[in-house]
């Protein structure tokens, strides 16, 4: 218990100690960082992130956020751009530049280069009166009174004040271009959050068969038809219009009730005023409208009528659910 005591205090320490530099974050911000957003939003070209150590991870930690927010980004590590790979930063290009201590020999060496080239500068750094944050045109100031770590050496506090201040320039950015869910959905197309954006129930009846039969189809016919086609279900249809519904449950309680199944037809057994969805309707809507109604399948419809059926198993399929 006493180990367990000491792993949980160091724990709340370290959250602490970094959630305290974070909100100092917002009294540091000021017209600096607005006229940053600004000037990325105004310019012609992408935003090139460097960094190089624990910085350099969380550089291209933006450059994905902003990428995936709508803001053309591309990761450039510190240490190889003097080595060649200088050639990405382009004419309109804006780049930021990420270093605590703001003097490392790799970043002393890169941010002339860069100046050279008329590239504007933006530095997160913790040190305003570093190289960086003399060179520099924007300086985002990321101060810290200390690290969580212990030795005061691993990068811990400072590499979360760079995070956050990222993700306020991406939001920002973001917020600025009237980035909306559909726009966010171009950019995830294959995660289960796309999915959910873009995925509509047409696209999940298309993978599935189209069960059907007529009122007046035998219950011999109607029990094959379920089977063939593999959904647990079967549409009653007139005129391609849904009338009707029967389930696996449906022949179940009827073969239980005694009745004289020979004489039975599909519209002796199905349920009336089936639940529907038409098939432009977002695969989300699908999965509410069923946990609303507490069932698994819905007719999707078309405007020619009976277009197939999206089945819960589907939305699991495709991580909806």
């Amino acid at each position: 218990m006493e180990q367990e005591s000491k792993v949980l205090a160091v724990a709340k320490r370290t959250i602490q100690i970094e959630s305290q530099a974070v909100t100092r974050l917002i009294d540091g911000l000021d017209e600096v960082f607005a006229k940053a957003v600004l000037h990325i939003h105004d310019s012609q070209g992408r935003v090139i992130v460097t960094g190089i150590g624990k910085s350099a991870i969380i550089a291209q930690k933006i450059v994905a956020t902003m990428n995936s927010t709508g803001t053309p980004a591309i990761f450039m590590h510190a240490a190889d751009a003097i080595h060649g790979d200088l050639g990405i930063v382009q004419q309109n290009d804006v780049v930021i530049c990420l270093s605590k201590s703001g003097n490392t020999p790799e970043i002393k060496v890169l941010v002339p280069l860069i100046k050279n080239f008329e590239n504007k500068l933006i530095a997160i750094t913790s040190n305003k009166e570093s190289f960086l944050g003399q060179e520099a045109d924007f300086v985002l100031l990321a101060p810290i009174e200390e690290e969580a770590c212990p030795n005061g050496l691993a990068p811990t506090t400072s590499t979360t004040v760079q995070l956050v201040l990222g993700d306020a320039l991406a939001v920002s950015l973001l917020e600025l271009k009237g980035f909306t869910d559909k726009d966010f959905a171009k950019y995830h197309p294959g995660g289960s959050l796309g999915k959910k954006l873009y995925l509509r129930v047409s696209d999940l009846i298309a993978q599935n068969k189209k069960p059907e039969v007529n009122a007046q189809t035998s219950l011999r016919e109607v029990i094959v038809n379920i089977t063939q086609n593999m959904l647990g279900m079967t549409v009653v249809t007139e005129a391609n219009q849904p009338k009707g519904i029967i389930t696996d449950g449906d022949l179940r309680r009827m073969l239980s009730s005694g009745k004289d199944i020979d004489s039975l037809t599909a519209v002796d057994i199905m349920s009336h005023q089936p639940k529907t969805i038409a098939a432009e309707a977002m695969a989300i809507q699908a999965r509410e409208k069923m946990e609303e109604m507490n069932i698994t399948q819905l007719i999707a419809v078309d405007d020619r009528g009976y277009a197939g059926v999206v089945h819960i198993h589907d939305l699991v399929r495709e991580g909806i659910v």
